[in-house]
């Protein structure tokens, strides 16, 4: 008896071990870190490029543990739509126009004012600065987590009505703008007749003679085929136009501690930094294909330019006392 129960013992030791190794075989991979990103623009824009390099390095980083699925040419939506679906939580991330800021706080109005910087070089430096830091806050509080911002170029005016040399040239033109109050009162005081429109919606509009002209930078122009129903493209320079790179605050502060390093160190190294650099490397090039393409191109004298300010000093004075005197008093330091 004793012998059969020692026996019946080490089988059943066996068995025991067996199980356990089946067991841990049988235990499924931890599932991947999913991060939908999406954005509005076409797959050879610097945008688009930016954001493979970004997932190439948090995948890789990552070593596997994170999926970066990148949704371009506004297949998830417009700028506001992505916005709102970050701020919810239905998808991840996205690289928005600033403009779609303003629904959350009229503040983000101060990227929107024509001629508000200098050049590109000096919004760097206030939205990697004081300027910046005090706009995140306000997102933060939304549910937004930002990393910062890039660059969509000087913003330009094209039409099919007549070239645009000073504001009288923009009486009566139907021109698409953002949907933001800034922008909406910026071709006002123009002298235009505003429509605003998302983005996905404009090519058709400008093919139908919905509207007759919208203002994006060259390089967007000439990604988006603006060039084959727009004649005339005036540099006209109004506003230097950036992108929010957002994630949703929840997932992101969610994420294990390595992983959120990962995709902050992504961020910055190609969304930002890098996306910069192709946009502002790229942007004489686009204008010169905007020319090759048929478009006609004008610049605007020393002159004409002041015209446009000029024009533009009531709305100074309205955005001044809605956005708040500190507002462009901060802007102002780094345009020095």
């Amino acid at each position: 008896m004793r012998k059969i129960g020692l026996a019946a013992l080490v089988i059943l030791t066996a068995l025991s071990v067996l199980a356990g190794c089946a067991q841990k075989k049988e235990s499924p991979a931890p599932e991947k870190i999913v991060i939908k990103l999406g954005h509005v623009e076409a797959e050879d824009r610097s945008t688009h490029k930016a954001c493979l390099e970004f997932e190439k390095y948090v995948e890789e980083q990552s070593k596997g543990r994170v999926d970066v699925q990148i949704f371009a040419n506004g297949q998830l939506g417009g700028d506001r739509q992505m916005t709102e679906g970050v701020a919810l939580g239905t998808i991840q991330m996205t690289l928005p126009a600033t403009s779609v800021f303003t629904a959350y706080n009229k503040k983000f109005g101060i990227l929107d004012m024509p001629f508000i910087f200098k050049n590109e070089q000096a919004g760097f430096k206030a939205l990697d600065g004081e300027l910046g830091e005090m706009l995140n806050k306000l997102l933060l509080e939304k549910g937004i987590y930002c990393f910062g911002y890039n660059y969509n170029g000087a913003r330009n005016i094209s039409n099919n009505v007549r070239p645009i040399h000073e504001p009288k040239d923009l009486k009566g033109v139907k021109m698409r703008t953002m949907e933001s109050p800034v922008y909406i009162d910026l071709f006002k005081y123009l002298g235009a007749n505003p429509t605003p429109m998302s983005f996905g919606e404009v090519y058709t509009a400008l093919q139908q003679g919905t509207v007759d002209g919208q203002e994006n930078a060259a390089s967007l122009v000439y990604a988006t085929k603006f060039h084959e129903v727009q004649k005339y493209y005036s540099l006209t320079g109004h506003t230097h136009s950036f992108l929010g790179v957002i994630i949703n605050d929840k997932f992101y502060k969610g994420l294990p501690a390595d992983i959120q390093k990962i995709v902050a160190d992504g961020a910055r190294k190609y969304l930002i930094d890098y996306q910069r650099e192709l946009e502002t490397k790229d942007n004489s090039k686009y204008i010169e294909m905007l020319k090759q393409a048929g478009m006609q191109v004008n610049e605007i004298t020393p002159e004409n330019h002041e015209k446009f300010v000029a024009a533009l000093k009531p709305m100074y004075e309205k955005y001044q006392k809605e956005i708040g005197q500190d507002m462009f008093d901060l802007v102002a330091k780094y345009n020095k």
